[in-house]
């Protein structure tokens, strides 16, 4: 939770300051035919992409972020890899 939640707030954050410059009703495929979702699809799948891409990006740092003990070489009862 401790990931999931801040991501959740900033998620909320972004899709507002995107959607106050973008009008979702003229959205395109890449530049092709318009998007025909309704309006509150078009922010729910947004909400979802920006939740996911902001949590993938904080448990990437949170697992960066762990410290090891340093190599095993030398300390009696630990093994190397492999």
């Amino acid at each position: 939770m401790t990931i999931l939640w801040p991501a959740f707030l900033v998620a909320g954050v972004l899709e507002m300051l995107v959607f106050a410059v973008v009008d979702p009703r003229e959205l395109h495929w890449f530049g092709g035919p318009s998007i025909d979702w309704t309006v509150q699809a078009v922010y729910t799948v947004t909400f979802l992409i920006f939740w996911g891409a902001i949590a993938t990006a904080g448990a990437l740092s949170a697992l960066l972020s762990i410290e090891t003990d340093g190599p095993a070489v030398g300390k009696p009862g630990l093994r190397r890899w492999p």
